[in-house]
């Protein structure tokens, strides 16, 4: 059970119509919410990243942050790029 208050949260996945979120708080995954697909903004998928307002253990507001998104991928996107690259590519740049 989440306290009150406002949380980031990651659309991690959305399966059979039911999107899975974890709620973060610094950083920290602390909970997990389930919530019918179309409660979720049109433009929303897996990955997105979301401001939930939690209120007696239900979620009572939440609005997209497209912005947040958008620098969570490309974060994630650098990254996975850093990891795929041979060990004696690095020493060429």
């Amino acid at each position: 059970m989440t306290d009150d208050g406002t949380y980031t949260a990651t659309v991690d996945r959305i399966e059979e119509g039911i999107a899975v979120c974890l709620l973060e708080d610094d950083g920290e995954v602390v909970d997990e919410r389930h919530l019918d697909r179309e409660r979720l903004p049109a433009d929303c998928d897996e990955g997105a990243v979301l401001e939930l307002t939690v209120r007696a253990d239900r979620i009572e507001e939440l609005s997209f942050d497209p912005e947040r998104t958008r620098e969570r991928r490309e974060r994630a996107q650098r990254r996975f790029d850093r990891l795929s690259r041979r060990p004696d590519e690095d020493r060429e740049e």
